[in-house]
């Protein structure tokens, strides 16, 4: 199973660190990120890998979200599963 993770606000030191810092800790692998900075934007998104997370889905949702709200960006994480219905034609 794997999530969609994505960040945008103001560039800030550490974005990074504290979102994958995050993931560590429950035991979520990230397999890829991509990262942008556009005109003081920051802009990332992950797939993370989210079979040997240690918590319920809801909870490393919720945990990320409020990491997201501390350091003033916004974090959305989406199921892969929810990721993939949305986008199929």
């Amino acid at each position: 199973m794997n999530a969609v993770i994505t960040v945008l606000g103001k560039d800030n030191v550490g974005i990074l660190a504290k979102v994958s810092g995050e993931c560590a800790a429950v035991g979520v692998n990230i397999i890829e990120v991509t990262q942008s900075v556009l005109q003081g934007m920051f802009a990332m998104i992950m797939f993370a890998d989210i079979t040997k997370c240690s918590v319920p889905f809801s909870q490393f949702v919720d945990s990320l979200t409020a990491e997201g709200e501390k350091m003033g960006v916004k974090v959305h994480v989406m199921h892969e599963d929810i990721f993939n219905a949305m986008h199929k034609i």
